[in-house]
Parts: C-alpha cells; structure tokens; sequence
C-alpha cells in the first residue's frame, strides 16, 4: 500500500494504516491463522481466514497456518488435514509458514522456567476444585493458594519433575503469580501448564506436560513476530494475561486486536456442539450439507467465491450481531447464477402425451447452458410424442392468473413447443396420471410462428430418455435462530425434523446421467442444486443448494 489517502474499511484496517504511517515501510503486516485441530472448521472460521489473509495481502503482508495443538486428547490429523483443505478452498495460501504451537513447545517450557526464576510462577498441589474454590468471584477476592510461597529453588525443581514424568495426571499445575484481588478473573494465579499424559498427534509420548491456551497461543505469536494478532471477542478479557506474558518474558510484542465474531441465525459455531451432532447421529458426518462446517458448505453447493463476498459484505464489526441467513443465500445465489449450467429436473412426474405428434419419432431440441454465459454453449434435448412434466404445473380447477397448465389451458414448453391441454385421466384417489395434449408444430422455440400466446413456460423431460437418480432437499437444521441461547433449553430440541427430504422418482434429463461431483446446476424454476460425492455411474445425487427466489437480492438493488 502506498499514499496517504486511506482506503481502511473497518477499525482494524485503520489501526493498521496508522501503524504504517507512523512507522513507515519496514513495519510489516503480518497474520496467523490459529485454529485448533479438534474438529472441523465452521463458517465463523470463514470470516476468520478471510480476514487475516485478506489483510495480508491488501497491505502486501504474509500470514502463517499455525495449528494450536496443546490439547492432545482431543486433536486428531484427521482435522489438521481438514483445515488445511478448507483454507486452500477458500482461496487462500500460507505458502511454506506452516507452523504448529507443539514447534514451540520446548521454548514455552523455557519461557515458564524463566517466569519461576522471576519469582512470578509456581508448582500448585491443589486440585481442580480447590484452585477454582480459591479462584473467587468477580465481586469477591480470591484466595492464595498455600503453596504460593514455594521457593524458586523448589518451584524449578517440581517443575522439572513434573515433566520428567514423577507425578500423576491432575496431582500439580504450574500457575503465574500474578494477582488473586484482580478484578479481572484470568490475572487471579491463571494455569500454565498441566500433567496430561496423552500421546499427541505429533510430538507423541515426548511430553506429559502442556501448556494452557492462554499461555501457548500469545507466546506462539510472539515466537512468529506476528504483529496483528486477531482474535474474536469472548478473549478480550484475556488481552491484558496475554500483555502480561510480553512484559514479563520480554518477548515480541504482538498486539491482540479482538472482533465480532460471524453468528449466522439457524447455525450453531460451537465445535463442541458439531461434535455432539456427529458423534450423536443427529447429521451423517462433519461434511454433512445441513452443518454450518466449511466441509459441510461445501458438499451443499456453496461456492468459496460467495463466502468470500459474503464475509466483505458482513464486514467487521466491535460488537457481536446476528445475520440474516437470507444473506448469505443472496451471495450462493448471486455467484451460482453465473456459474451454474441450465438443466430440466421433473421433481413429481406425471406422464404428458402429445396426441398430435407421431409415434416413435424423436428429435434434438437446442438448448442453452446458462443465458448469463454464452460461451457456456449449448445442448441437445431429445423430445417426442411422451413427456414428463412436474405434478405440481397440473390443477384441474386453476384460478384465472393460473399460469400453468390445466384443462382448455395453453402453455409453452422451454426449448420446445407451444402445447394445450383437452383430456386427463385420474385414479381412484382423485391423482392425476396422465394428461393429453396437442402441440402447435410451427411454434418451435427459437423460430415460432404460429401466433399463438402461452403466458407459461413449463419443464420437461422426454419419458424414453429420463434418468433416474436421486435429490436431497436440504433445509435449515434449526427451527430457531438461536438454538443455543435457551438456557432451559437443550438446543437439539430445536432441530428441524424436516431438515433433510429425499426424492428418489425423479426424472432427469440424459445429459445428467455423466456428471462429476461438485459440479453446480440450475433446475429450472426449482433452484440450484449440485452433485454429490455419494453420485455413482447412472444414477446421480443431487444437493439442493438454495432455492431461486431472491427477496434479499431485491432488497439489495431497492437501496442503490
């Protein structure tokens, strides 16, 4: 970035060009990406990966993937893997700044070896309870704990030991002696380090003691020089521990910045919550399209492109809101509108016959891939005297801005002809199950001249040449916006017990019959929907990505 005009368009962006003002060219932009690998990555973490590789390269800076991996009983390279194919999705490379806190962990065990030296850490003996019992309240002082008073000499020595491996699971801690009147709780003599003997993903059986959260991660940054170091804002409270550490070890000083975090109304961002889901078998997986992980968005049709934009428009913000899942839907439309080729999908066939048109002939009927891309070329329908169209475009007794087809009614068929209806037949329960039409033959789409007017277009697929396969219609997971905010309330009691609706008697046009996985369409007067990896050879799955009406959208043009 050059000049002094500035371009920020949040507060971080402008404490940064302040920075770069103040401390000219050298001052360098850098980020970290820190995620946990204990599960996969949600749409929060989205908004997160946008922004710190965003701003790295809007102010020419670079980021690091560092995986905070202190945690071993619960982290897996099962999500390391994860994560990283999730950020090179989104668009994003952190070149060779691949990092993990476990890099760092015989320096973190120095950096608390020197805190005992100061005089400002010591061995705990005391229990979980006890320590959370003496740790007091926000109107109420805490308790010291009586082994605040160990020497340097012994405080090095347990510590020593405690590592070595000589004490049981749970039986000490290290903590920083720092102030049990603080008003803010984390300064009350916080945790350190705990015996843990699990082995880890990486370092196996080398350690039996890990560092907490608090400690590793401000540490981890300082180690890396990362002079932005973004976090949301439940760690705000955190932030002066986190300066605490700096001044005392005398380490890089890199400045916590905290920020909203993404809430999106009917999505859940607790990853001990995914897990639940998973692990409960309320959703089929981690990837499973109705769960807000970038895996799951993924599989359901999103587009990395429409996360991105949806993750700038959202911006950035101090305080935490609540977004309208209409939203991020405008964006999946917005971007699949451009990128999704047009194809005829028959949800809930029923069987049109044109009596007019002769038996046994076929013919190819042009059709474009997407209006919105010409160069997306073309390609041929096959048509003929039987065809499906969808259940719902019948209605024996339609209202008079109906539309769609019923009795002495007239309409066109996309890509082909101008039809109109003078028979039906129906079973015993009143269902319709055939239709009998006849076409106007001059009125072929693309050179009709026959006069004649149909105010609507209906879908279709040739009986003779339909595929079968299968559609998943997804909806919402939750039936409220904020499943998790009921303090009474478990929050699976909110799931959507229609969050997930099969169709296996769909008809398909052929050309659906060869598809790749991950490969975006749009049903006509349906949705976009895109293929599924469960897809195999003559039978394709499709996943509803979201639907075709855009209230948002409208919306969005009212206020330009």
């Amino acid at each position: 970035m050059s000049g002094s005009e500035s371009t920020a368009s949040n507060f971080i962006e402008e404490i940064i060009e302040s920075d770069l003002q103040r401390k000219g060219t050298e001052w360098k932009v850098h980020t970290r990406f820190p995620p946990e690998p204990n599960g996969y990555l949600h749409i929060g973490h989205a908004k997160s990966i946008c922004l710190n590789f965003g701003l790295a390269e809007k102010y020419d800076g670079i980021t690091n993937l560092r995986f905070d991996d202190t945690n071993p009983a619960t982290e897996d390279t099962v999500y390391v893997e994860s994560i990283k194919e999730d950020i090179r999705w989104l668009g994003f490379d952190w070149e060779d700044r691949e990092y993990y806190a476990s890099d760092y962990f015989d320096q973190l065990y120095h950096f608390a070896l020197y805190l005992i030296k100061k005089g400002k850490a010591y061995v705990d003996d005391s229990t979980v309870d006890e320590i959370a019992g003496m740790k007091g309240t926000p109107t109420r002082p805490g308790q010291e704990s009586p082994f605040r008073a160990r020497s340097v000499e012994e405080n090095t020595q347990l510590f020593s030991e405690m590592k070595e491996g000589k004490y049981p699971d749970g039986s000490k801690v290290l903590r920083a002696k720092i102030d049990m009147s603080s008003p803010n709780m984390h300064f009350r003599d916080p945790v350190l380090y705990r015996i843990k003997r699990a082995t880890h993903h990486r370092t196996g059986d080398d350690w039996c003691i890990y560092p907490m959260y608090d400690f590793a991660h401000g540490q981890s940054d300082s180690i890396e020089e990362i002079t932005y170091s973004l976090c949301t804002l439940e760690f705000e409270n955190h932030r002066p521990l986190y300066d605490w550490f700096i001044e005392q070890l005398e380490i890089f000083p890199s400045r916590q910045i905290e920020f909203a975090r993404l809430n999106v109304a009917y999505m859940i961002t607790s990853k001990r919550k995914l897990l639940r889901l998973v692990e409960e078998g309320y959703v089929s997986g981690w990837d499973d399209p109705r769960m807000p992980t970038i895996a799951g968005l993924r599989r359901r049709g999103y587009t990395p492109a429409a996360l991105r934009n949806f993750a700038d428009r959202v911006g950035i913000a101090k305080r935490d809101n609540l977004i309208e899942i209409s939203l991020l839907e405008y964006f999946i439309r917005e971007d699949l509108n451009k990128i999704a080729s047009r194809v005829m999908v028959v949800h809930d066939p029923v069987k049109l016959i044109i009596e007019n048109y002769e038996e046994g002939k076929f013919e190819d009927l042009e059709a474009d891939n997407n209006p919105e891309d010409p160069s997306a070329g073309s390609r041929m329908l096959p048509f003929g005297r039987e065809i499906y169209i969808d259940r719902k475009d019948w209605m024996e007794d339609p209202p008079r801005k109906y539309f769609r087809l019923g009795p002495d009614r007239t309409v066109r068929l996309k890509h082909a002809y101008i039809i109109h209806c003078h028979n039906h037949t129906k079973d015993a329960d009143g269902n319709v199950t055939e239709i009998r039409c006849t076409y106007y033959p001059n009125s072929k789409s693309g050179s009709d001249v026959s006069g004649i007017k149909a105010k609507g277009t209906l879908h279709w697929v040739s009986v003779p040449h339909a595929a079968k396969g299968e559609i998943r219609e997804y909806d919402i997971l939750f039936t409220d916006p904020e499943p998790t905010t009921h303090e009474d309330r478990d929050f699976i009691e909110f799931l959507n017990p229609s969050s997930l609706q099969v169709i296996e008697h769909a008809a398909f046009e052929p050309s659906l019959l060869e598809v790749t996985s991950g490969r975006h369409y749009q049903f006509f007067r349906t949705g976009y929907f895109v293929t599924d990896p469960d897809s195999r050879p003559g039978y394709p799955i499709f996943n509803k990505v979201v639907g075709l009406r855009d209230s948002w959208g409208k919306k969005m043009k009212n206020k330009k």
